[in-house]
């Protein structure tokens, strides 16, 4: 079998990643994580550059992966559009990854719990949630919360990590001695590539002139993404 390499993308929230995997191993990465979204500035470079250190050239690529969001609309569209040229151009599929999957298993790695719970920050009181296992099952589906002192009780009858900056929202709301919140965790590219060469195996691709970002909310101008 030809050696099968992918292109990671991620630029769901304020932190914009590229990493590049061969035969589902890390061999590249480049990340930044800032105060404001500067994933038009940084996505093609950290491409190129991941390319470059990795001594191969654009055409070797497999497939591109991306993150699908939930996460802000302007991040998800710049790295959905960039992923797409690359694959037109190439003749190459194109993966998608739940962004909340793919923290869970993330975290997952770090630290042993019976449940994860990744958050990301949405409007005022809102997070992107999803409840996770240990083996990266899906427990309960993604939705958009409004946080309150009853939200997540139902799952507090085992261990949860509650981690993203969603979490920061819900840390001084939620007193359970079950429950771990971990704020500075932020999505990677290295996560999603983790969880794309699996897909790529099994051909699960999506449709490069018709799939969109997972929005989960609808985008509202003048307010954050």
């Amino acid at each position: 079998m030809d050696d099968t390499y992918i292109l990671n993308v991620e630029t769901s929230t304020k932190a914009c990643s590229v990493s590049l995997n061969l035969n589902g191993n890390l061999i590249g990465c480049e990340n930044i994580v800032g105060s404001g979204f500067s994933h038009s500035e940084k996505l093609l470079p950290f491409i190129s550059q991941a390319i470059e250190k990795s001594k191969i050239k654009m055409s070797d690529l497999s497939a591109v992966a991306i993150s699908m969001g939930p996460g802000s609309f302007t991040g998800l569209r710049i790295g959905v559009s960039t992923a797409k040229g690359i694959c037109y151009a190439l003749g190459i599929p194109l993966i998608a990854v739940s962004t909340l999957k793919a923290m869970a298993f993330g975290m997952a790695k770090k630290l042993k719990s019976e449940l994860y719970c990744p958050m990301i920050d949405a409007r005022r009181m809102e997070v992107y949630s999803a409840f996770y296992d240990l083996e990266n099952n899906l427990v309960r589906k993604i939705q958009a919360d409004i946080v309150n002192e009853s939200s997540y009780l139902t799952f507090l009858n085992k261990n949860v990590v509650f981690f993203g900056d969603g979490s920061v929202k819900i840390k001084e709301i939620i007193k359970h001695e079950n429950a771990t919140f971990i704020s500075d965790f932020h999505p990677s590219a290295t996560f999603i590539g983790d969880l794309s060469y699996e897909k790529f195996r099994n051909s699960d691709f999506v449709d490069v002139a018709y799939f969109e970002p997972y929005y989960l909310k609808d985008f509202v101008g003048g307010k954050k993404a």
